[in-house]
């Protein structure tokens, strides 16, 4: 199994290389949700650190929707998920690997972002800065492993950009809340985020578990 994830992992970040699709998409969603924020708002002071977990997390989300839209293209062009279904792997070193790729652009995307995200809304953290290093990574892996999994569910649809949105964000509306809160309460100094964090990895737990068992009868389904 780990021999058939690499292989995928590869193959993905090999592609993603050569093209910048996924990447391209998001640095501009994403840094187009920080402007707009930041010119609607005008953040100063202790506002910008009110506001900034919830423009972060909303950035994030939709900077990972556009990715994960384009996540099963590529498998769908020339027949390529016809012929892997035909291979006596499971389905779930698949998912995984789609996922950490995912994982990967959309952190790329982060720390890209990072700098220009602090300076536009002038930020400090008043908490535990390093815990975003927590925040972050938790909460957009919950964003990619339902996502990954709900894209290959929708692929059956006409309209699966749409329906991967109608599926995707009520579902991640309780790692979005404790992704907001933990947030806030770093940049802000009020409150103890850790049992955002605690919600965010027991959500991690239980969804990517949930992805992994279920996702050769998503893979198989014609």
């Amino acid at each position: 199994m780990m021999r058939a994830l690499w292989t995928h992992l590869a193959k993905d970040l090999r592609i993603e290389w050569r093209t910048l699709d996924a990447m391209i998409s998001m640095l501009f969603f994403s840094g187009l949700v920080v402007v707009l924020f930041s010119i609607a708002f005008d953040p100063q002071g202790e506002f910008s650190r009110q506001i900034a977990g919830g423009v972060l997390s909303v950035a994030t989300m939709f900077a990972s929707v556009s990715a994960l839209n384009q996540a099963w293209a590529r498998e769908i062009r020339h027949r390529v998920m016809d012929a892997q279904r035909m291979t006596p792997a499971p389905g779930a070193e698949l998912y995984l690997a789609k996922a950490i790729a995912n994982f990967l652009f959309v952190t790329i995307v982060q720390a890209i972002l990072a700098p220009f995200f602090f300076i536009f809304y002038n930020l400090h953290a008043a908490g535990n800065a390093w815990l975003l290093l927590l925040v972050l990574p938790l909460g957009t892996w919950a964003l990619v492993a339902n996502g990954v999994f709900f894209a290959a569910l929708a692929l059956s649809s006409r309209n699966r950009e749409l329906v991967l949105s109608l599926i995707l964000f009520p579902i991640f509306i309780p790692a979005l809340l404790a992704m907001v809160q933990a947030t806030t309460a770093i940049f802000t100094g009020d409150g103890d985020p850790t049992l955002w964090i605690k919600m965010l990895t027991g959500y991690d737990v239980i969804f990517t578990s949930a992805s992994l068992l279920l996702f050769d009868v998503v893979f198989h389904a014609e």
